[in-house]
């Protein structure tokens, strides 16, 4: 008998997190579904959990697996942390990938960056249907903060599923296309399944504000300064970009972009169109002969990312240019949890130089790119489905929304990462599980978040690190004293003497103690002096570090 063919949706990451969304659809006989996977992106890493990671991408091995099932990529919107994991994965897939043409241009730079054929980056204009597998999907357009935003219209033989990508309700957005309630009323008409939608801003009550607001309120902050004003947003938001570089430009300033994601997000946006009339901008070095005062830097940074432009500038020179005393640094962003501590650092720096840090701790100078409560509801309204799947957002913003869901006499589902919902039938249903965690861009190299690399990071970092070197002869006797390296620990212990010294001579009592048996046996003599190292360290400084035993057996001529 056959399989009944079914509609399943399966977040493999952006659910139950910030960043890092894949979100996949499969329809067929179950174990034998074609898929589509909307979205691959990426998170950044922070010091304090992945020190020296470069990127955290979603463990997509479940979706590797079945690669000859996947049918398309889509990718809603070029934020990174919805495109920036593309280029990184697609040896895994090699499969097409769709987007409308902002989004293709930069998924297109970051498929040459990895030596991927650009080619492989399908560009499609808004509501043109694509056909692949049994599904049709469509692009419609939504306001977000980046241009050419949009949700996805999935049709399958079980039913229309709308996702919406990140979206807020914003009819006069500067840059990009509008909301336009009619059409997605239009597109809703047949009746739609399922609404996956956007979580972020949940929590808020007040509905979202327009881009456009923020002009006047930016132009009067800049017009009051009297030294070099800098500000930071986020690279992608072009509309933000243009706002700044309007009223910097209308305060008589020049204007000049540091940080090679903020060009490259202009130029794309200038080749795709999107921006035609950007003010004009001066080099870094032409910079150097206009006087300060006449100045306005648009830089990279604005989460406290060490190596952007704002966090180079609070610690000096970047380019040849630098801030003083009666300066101006404006946030006009919102700092992501658990960016925190990375962007106090850059305030206090601008602080001790002198500079006056403007944030929007009033709500002046920034508005979210993300839907509130209100408009969340507004659009659920609008699009009518059966049954809400909340995505984008932590555990705690999928629980509430599926709440808000049910409240309003819908189906809400909560369905965090690894979560399986069959949209078949007249009620979806969870219909299993499957493993799913993160990747780590480490280098040239991926590395699993169990490998055990990020962790034996972290331990040394937290407890210090000894090498220690032993010979051992032929007849397995030890020769001379053992050699002793530390790195990460204090020099001295609290005996007052050098803990090198102190080291080397409790190694060189353990040492002596070992019979030809412990001698013989290399993890039992690494034990021997792993014990005596860590023993001495916790004694003397508290502490008991990480130890390598590197163990030399000379061979008998």
């Amino acid at each position: 008998m056959k399989k009944p063919d079914r509609l399943i949706y399966l977040a493999l990451g952006g659910a139950g997190e910030i960043g890092m969304n894949a979100y996949v659809y499969g329809y067929g006989p179950k174990g034998k579904e074609r898929f589509i996977l909307v979205d691959l992106g990426i998170a950044f890493p922070d010091m304090d959990s992945t020190p020296g990671v470069d990127v955290i991408l979603p463990d997509m091995s479940w979706l590797a697996e079945q690669a000859d099932r996947l049918d398309g990529i889509f990718i809603t919107h070029a934020h990174e942390d919805h495109v920036g994991g593309v280029a990184h994965m697609y040896r895994h897939f090699n499969a097409p990938i769709y987007a409308r043409p902002f989004t293709a241009n930069i998924a297109k730079r970051k498929m040459i960056e990895q030596g991927h054929a650009p080619e492989n980056v399908h560009v499609v204009e808004a509501m043109e249907p694509v056909e692949v597998g049994p599904f049709t999907v469509s692009y419609l357009p939504i306001s977000h903060s980046v241009p050419e935003s949009a949700g996805l219209v999935i049709d399958s033989p079980e039913g229309r599923v709308i996702h919406t990508g990140d979206f807020k309700l914003d009819e006069s957005p500067v840059v990009g296309e509008a909301f336009d309630p009619d059409l997605w009323a239009e597109v809703s008409k047949p009746g739609v399944r399922a609404l996956v939608i956007d979580s972020t801003n949940v929590f808020t009550g007040h509905a979202g504000r327009s881009e456009a607001v923020l002009g006047p309120e930016i132009q009067k902050l800049i017009k009051a300064q009297k030294g070099m004003v800098v500000a930071t947003t986020f690279a992608s938001n072009i509309a933000r970009l243009k706002t700044l570089a309007d009223a910097g430009r209308d305060a008589g300033r020049s204007i000049v972009l540091l940080g090679r994601a903020m060009r490259r997000m202009t130029e794309a946006a200038m080749e795709e169109g999107i921006l035609t009339d950007f003010p004009s901008v001066i080099s870094p070095e032409d910079a150097k002969n206009v006087p300060r005062e006449n100045l306005m830097l648009i830089v990279t940074g604005s989460q406290g990312e060490r190596r952007a432009a704002s966090a180079q500038l609070s610690r000096g020179k970047y380019l040849g240019l630098e801030l003083k005393e009666g300066d101006t640094f404006l946030f006009s962003s919102k700092t992501i949890p658990g960016n925190e501590r990375g962007v106090a650092q850059i305030m206090n720096n601008f602080s001790e130089m002198g500079v006056d840090v403007v944030t929007d701790a009033d709500g002046l100078y920034h508005v979210s790119g993300h839907a509130n409560r209100p408009d969340l509801e507004r659009i659920t309204g609008i699009v009518n489905p059966q049954v809400v799947i909340p995505m984008h957002g932590e555990h705690r913003h999928l629980r509430t929304h599926s709440k808000l869901a049910t409240a309003n006499g819908r189906q809400g589902v909560l369905a965090p990462n690894g979560t399986i919902v069959d949209l078949s039938g007249n009620a979806a249903t969870v219909a299993g599980y499957v493993d799913t965690g993160r990747v780590y861009l480490d280098g040239a190299a991926h590395v699993g978040s169990y490998d055990g690399v990020v962790r034996d990071r972290l331990k040394m970092a937290l407890n210090g690190h000894v090498v220690v070197a032993v010979m051992v002869d032929e007849d397995d006797d030890l020769l001379e004293d053992a050699w002793v390296d530390i790195r990460g620990l204090s020099e001295v212990g609290t005996n007052g003497a050098p803990l090198l010294d102190l080291l080397e001579d409790e190694l060189a009592q353990a040492l002596a103690r070992v019979d030809g048996r412990t001698a013989a046996d290399d993890d039992k003599l690494s034990d021997v002096v792993k014990r005596a190292v860590r023993q001495l360290c916790k004694e003397q400084i508290g502490k008991k570090p990480e130890v390598t035993t590197l163990i030399t057996r000379l061979a008998a001529e």
